[in-house]
């Protein structure tokens, strides 16, 4: 624009050389700031507009722009009306306050404008995973609840940036569950041109993490374990040799068949059971929380003792792994774990996965123990968690106020070991 440049609105010419002496300078850039602000609201530009601590140099400004002294007190007080007539009258901006304010700081577009833009935009963004949801009916709640509860939008940021990550989001979701299992990383190099595109942290794989839980079924959780094995629920492998399993006299396999005939422990890998998982299963497999089980079960039965698996802790996926396929396969399972808050909480996680029957895990299991223990057991510390296998388990527990370690129970998991191949209670 020229020296006089021309009103977008109506065409009626603006001096910009004077109006940048007038009104342009920096002392008064606040007042274009609170008069640009209300033409995007969509506000008349009328009454006045305040200063709460101005300057003498803002002061002076505004003296000149009005041609007379601003209004008195602390603040400096302008009245937009007066700064519009002086416009007008003196020919700097005969469109007025309006066209001045664009003239200085370019085009206007009201907010109402600039959310329905960004509106459409996003729900331009949105639609790979709108497309999804239509193919897929079990990521329809989930497709809805991550664009309804803004991760996408704290994730991407702009639906510039929300488009791409979407694509690749509804890419690796429609290629899922992985059948054989494979590399989290291989897949992903395959599928989105690189090996790191579903690192931990990135919005990717955030996001098809969330994806994955709706899904597969696989129950919500955090930590680098409940993500290998959110991971490993859809047949990704994001670490496939250092998630192990214990198992004792578990048949099917070359190596398994070896030990089991030996009647030693075999540590089996979630590489393993992804790629040569046992192709047969026992009727009944028990299932313990401790090593110290297995180990005596070993020592005491050799190959003679009942399938036993060993969780060591919370189950990893390679356990999580082994027994969803035993499941499948039609094994039924008996649990037992520690009488404490620890061993409920695991249980029940090991519950949100395969279903399983109590082994000696019960609140007359636990009072028998409380019984039958010395005179300085183990207090019970930690915050409760419940027992829905049999709720008066959790209240035994509050009640007697202490732990039983399985190690406490032996001889009696031992004996229901033994191979004679009846069921245990």
């Amino acid at each position: 624009m020229g020296v006089n440049g021309t009103d977008a609105t109506d065409g009626t010419p603006v001096d910009e050389e004077r109006l940048r002496r007038l009104l342009g300078g920096p002392d008064l850039a606040w007042l274009l700031e609170r008069v640009r602000r209300r033409l995007e609201r969509g506000q008349q530009l009328t009454g006045p507009v305040s200063l709460a601590t101005a300057t003498a140099a803002q002061r002076a400004a505004a003296e000149r722009l009005l041609g007379r002294a601003p209004s008195g007190g602390r603040a400096l007080t302008v009245r937009l009306d007066a700064v519009d007539a002086v416009l007008v009258r003196s020919g700097i901006s005969p469109g007025g306050l309006t066209a001045a304010v664009t003239a200085l700081t370019g085009p206007v577009v009201p907010l109402e404008e600039v959310r329905r833009s960004e509106d459409r935009a996003w729900a331009q963004a949105y639609a790979p995973l709108t497309a999804l949801a239509g193919e897929d009916p079990r990521l329809a709640r989930w497709a809805g609840r991550v664009r309804d509860d803004g991760l996408v939008r704290r994730l991407a940021r702009t639906p510039e940036a929300a488009r791409p990550l979407l694509d690749q989001v509804a890419r690796v979701l429609r290629a899922l569950p992985a059948e054989p299992p494979r590399s989290l990383s291989v897949f992903a190099a395959d599928l989105l041109g690189s090996a790191h595109s579903l690192d931990d942290g990135t919005p990717a794989a955030t996001l098809c993490l969330s994806g994955i839980r709706a899904l597969t079924g696989h129950p919500d959780g955090a930590g680098a374990a409940w993500r290998r094995a959110a991971w490993a629920s859809a047949g990704l492998l994001r670490d496939d040799v250092s998630s192990t399993v214990l198992v004792l006299n578990l048949r099917g396999t070359p190596a398994l068949d070896w030990m089991a005939d030996v009647g030693d422990p075999c540590v089996l890998t979630l590489r393993q059971l992804a790629h040569r998982p046992p192709p047969t299963t026992p009727p009944v497999v028990h299932i313990c929380e401790n090593p110290a089980v297995l180990s005596a079960a070993a020592d005491t039965h050799g190959p003679d003792g009942l399938p036993l698996v060993c969780l060591q802790g919370q189950p990893s996926a390679a356990a999580l792994a082994l027994l969803a396929h035993l499941h499948a396969l039609g094994a039924a399972f008996r649990y037992h774990g520690d009488f404490d808050w620890g061993g409920l909480r695991i249980a029940m996680t090991l519950r949100a996965h395969v279903p399983w029957e109590p082994w000696r895990y019960t609140a007359a299991d636990y009072r028998a123990a409380v019984a039958a223990a010395g005179p300085a057991p183990q207090p019970l510390t930690g915050a409760a968690a419940p027992s829905p296998w049999d709720p008066d388990l959790a209240r035994a527990l509050t009640e007697h106020g202490v732990r039983m370690e399985e190690e406490a129970v032996l001889d009696a998991l031992l004996a229901d070991l033994a191979g004679r191949g009846q069921d245990t209670p």
